[in-house]
C-alpha cells in the first residue's frame, strides 16, 4: 500500500478551500503545531525536498494526523493565498 498515492489530491486543480479555516505554513511553524496538539491535518507538496517532508511525515504520523500530499509546492503555495511555493502547511484549531 503505498500511503503518498493513496492520500494524494488529484491532478485536477482541486484543492481545499482554506479561507475561513486558521493555516499555517512553513515547517517550523508545523512542527511546532504537530507537537502542541493544534494541528488537524497536514499538506506536504510532493517534490518538495525528501529531507524536510520525511521528518514532518513521520513526526505526523507519530501523532496520529492525517497527512494530504498535493501535486507541487506551487499548487500547495497558491492554495494558502501566498505567491511562493510552500512544501508543507496545516490547519489548526484556534
Amino acid at each position: 500500500m503505498d500511503r503518498k498515492n493513496d492520500s494524494r489530491i488529484p491532478d485536477c486543480g482541486k484543492l481545499p478551500d482554506f479561507s475561513g479555516g486558521k493555516l499555517i505554513v512553513g515547517s517550523k511553524q508545523l512542527r511546532k503545531a504537530v507537537c502542541a496538539g493544534r494541528a488537524r491535518c497536514v499538506f506536504l507538496a510532493e517534490n518538495a525536498d525528501p529531507g524536510l517532508t520525511g521528518p514532518l511525515q513521520a513526526l505526523c504520523q507519530a501523532h496520529n494526523i492525517q497527512i494530504t500530499w498535493v501535486p507541487t509546492m506551487t499548487d500547495l503555495g497558491r492554495a494558502c493565498g501566498i505567491e511562493v511555493g510552500a512544501a508543507a502547511a496545516a490547519v489548526v484549531n484556534t
